[in-house]
């Protein structure tokens, strides 16, 4: 798997995640103290999030970080 093909995967990932709960991107930003640019770049794929990035997220939506990567 290349890095790109990760990101994407990691991306697709949180839009389930997010869309699960029934919130926009502005919510999961709001909750993690992002602005929606910021979460619309991770979701495409478009940036390789830290770890500490991904924790905010989870942490946001109320699950463990390995969810993230399942």
């Amino acid at each position: 798997m290349t890095k790109q093909e990760l990101q994407c995967k990691i991306g697709q990932k949180i839009v389930s995640l997010r869309t699960a709960q029934n919130w926009s991107q502005a919510d999961l930003a709001r909750a993690c103290s992002k602005d929606r640019q910021s979460i619309e770049r991770l979701e495409n794929g478009k940036v390789n999030p830290s770890i500490y990035y991904l924790q905010e997220i989870a942490k946001a939506l109320e699950i463990p970080l390995a969810k993230i990567f399942e």
